[in-house]
């Protein structure tokens, strides 16, 4: 055992074994830590789904829902979410006070997630989400981002989807592109002329 810890040490790889609040189940969770002590995921979060309440173009009620799954299998829970404009006419601006995290998804969230800071870069256009607790392998939830409007020009935008584990020290891991679709809503349709 002890050449085997040694092994895993020399890897970066740390095991960690874990019992319920009851001790009647016993859980395992492997706490993936690289040798700079750099927290990862083995087994990263897919995203669900990208949606949108309303569609049309400078709509000021609009909400943008990011649905994300952290599998059973997940080695570490996960601490913080970036949002990022990657495709798209227009930059996008943030009431950072409205966003929300709940556990399930956009039509159907069951509980609020704490939020322990939301923060935007304008220069990259990153919205980043710090949670308060970390969210549990096994879990569904949702981050709502709110707009003070829609984009002024219709089309695609993507927006890129970064999970963080948790931890001081943590590598992020890229899970995709959000699609939203925006429509001109006053026929105001710009050909690029």
């Amino acid at each position: 055992m002890k050449k085997l810890r040694s092994t895993l040490q020399r890897l970066g790889i740390t095991l960690v074994l874990g019992t319920s609040l009851w001790g009647s189940r016993i859980l395992t969770a492997k706490a993936v830590q690289l040798a700079d002590g750099t927290v990862a995921f083995a087994n990263p979060p897919t995203l669900l789904d990208a949606i949108t309440t309303f569609r049309a173009t400078r709509a000021r009620a609009a909400k943008y829902y990011f649905t994300l799954l952290l599998p059973d299998t997940a080695d570490e829970p996960l601490q913080k979410v970036t949002i990022n404009l990657r495709q798209g006419a227009d930059q996008i601006d943030y009431r950072l006070d409205k966003t929300i995290a709940a556990v399930g998804t956009a039509r159907n969230r069951t509980e609020e997630i704490a939020i322990a800071e939301t923060t935007f870069d304008e220069e990259t256009e990153t919205v980043t989400v710090t949670l308060a607790d970390p969210v549990a392998p096994g879990t569904t939830f949702t981050i709502g981002l709110k707009p003070k409007r829609n984009p002024d020009h219709g089309g695609t935008y993507l927006f890129g989807v970064t999970a963080f584990p948790a931890g001081e020290k943590s590598q992020g891991i890229y899970l995709g592109a959000g699609r939203l679709q925006f429509d001109s809503s006053d026929g105001d349709f710009d050909f690029g002329i």
